[in-house]
């Protein structure tokens, strides 16, 4: 019998629609993926080199269940260097990914009934997460035209008796949207009237940032409430890991050691060589990072315009990521919703995720994390089915 708690969830429609691509590409069809969010590029050569080496030197016993020592000070000195963040080790924990760092914070803080705030468009395991916690999802609303962005107005409006979170994801999935510091000491002030409400703020993305700014963390501008604070980081999007399930977060140590307390009884350690290879992420050089970026900012502005000259389709600029959230409300008469444009786009050779997915409605979302030839073919596919 499935439990009450895996009944409350779905689940997820991106690696669904994901594994789909994958079926019908191993039947022979030719289908391009931009369903997931997975850098195309290839996982920088020290990091790799990291990896052998900790193979070759018999790495491959247990470790500590929140990383090892060295792993949590690359990470402190990540958080420091790239978010601002000045943490120590003993406040740095590591998970098989920013997902599970998520999942364990969730679980071991929300009690049945309590609340979690969620901008909506949300990260599709956001509130799957709250949800099986027992938590209640209390979406914040948000559009194109404020670019994806809640206000403070919007958070002092939703916070109710019992609050428990807000999930803050900056840049975010799935609308590439960024919270400028501005908006973040705005939201600071509202925050500080509500002492019992904790933020987690998820910066995976902060290296995939294109307005030219330095990156912004709200722990790292409003030191005050670092106590309240979890930023979840780590290598997957950033270095092009995703295989090595690596996440680090950092927080007050109360919740650092709940969440390793979990962490035992569930997965025990992250993988002693994909650790090892984190370190060198963090550690090595940054500078191809740079490069990086100003590839996904031209696919970025490639996917844009395409899907603009497109009848019927329209997105904005995204500020970060390497996401853009279409809409197409113009072709809902035509399809009836948005899975079922979804599913007539894969037919024509393009994966994408229906908008309704993350809390939307009305659209999709296409990750622009493939080549610029790829794009071009897609989005050619895509304006030939839906003309």
């Amino acid at each position: 019998m499935i439990s009450e708690a895996l009944q409350r969830i779905a689940p997820s429609r991106t690696t669904a629609m994901t594994d789909r691509a994958a079926r019908l590409r191993a039947e022979g069809r030719d289908i391009i993926s931009l369903s997931v969010g997975e850098p195309d590029f290839a996982t920088p050569r020290h990091v790799l080199d990291a990896a052998k080496a900790a193979l070759d030197a018999g790495q491959t016993k247990y470790t500590p269940v929140g990383g090892t020592l060295r792993l949590k000070e690359a990470a402190s000195l990540h958080f420091r260097r790239d978010l601002g963040i000045a943490v120590p080790a003993s406040q740095v924990t590591v998970s098989a990914g920013g997902k599970q760092a998520i999942f364990h914070a969730l679980l071991a803080t929300v009690s049945q009934g309590e609340e979690v705030l969620v901008p909506a468009p949300w990260w599709v395991s956001y509130p799957e997460i709250v949800r099986f916690a027992g938590g209640k999802v209390v979406p914040i609303r948000t559009g194109a035209a404020n670019r994806f962005r809640f206000s403070a107005g919007q958070l002092e409006s939703a916070i109710g008796p019992h609050t428990q979170w807000l999930m803050l994801n900056s840049p975010g999935n799935p609308t590439g949207a960024v919270y400028p510091p501005e908006m973040l000491l705005a939201l600071a002030e509202v925050l500080r009237r509500h002492p019992r409400v904790m933020v987690l703020s998820d910066d995976i993305y902060a290296p995939l940032d294109y307005t030219g700014a330095r990156h912004a963390s709200l722990a790292a501008l409003c030191p005050d409430l670092a106590d309240r604070i979890l930023t979840v980081s780590g290598v997957s999007k950033s270095h092009a890991m995703t295989g090595f399930r690596i996440g680090v977060a950092a927080g007050p140590e109360w919740l650092i050691k709940a969440m390793e307390r979990l962490q035992s009884h569930s997965s025990g350690n992250p993988c002693s060589i994909s650790q090892a290879a984190a370190v060198a992420a963090f550690e090595g050089p940054q500078d191809f990072l740079a490069e990086w970026r100003e590839i996904f900012r031209a696919r970025r502005d490639l996917v844009v315009e395409a899907v603009n000259a497109i009848p019927g389709l329209s997105c904005p600029v995204p500020d970060g990521a390497f996401y853009c959230f279409v809409d197409a409300t113009p072709l809902m008469e035509r399809f009836g919703d948005d899975e079922a444009l979804a599913m007539h786009l894969l037919e024509h050779g393009v994966a994408i995720v229906a908008a309704s997915a993350f809390g939307g409605a009305n659209g999709f979302r296409i990750s622009f994390a493939a080549s610029e030839d790829r794009l071009r073919e897609a989005l050619r596919r895509i304006a030939g089915a839906v003309a």
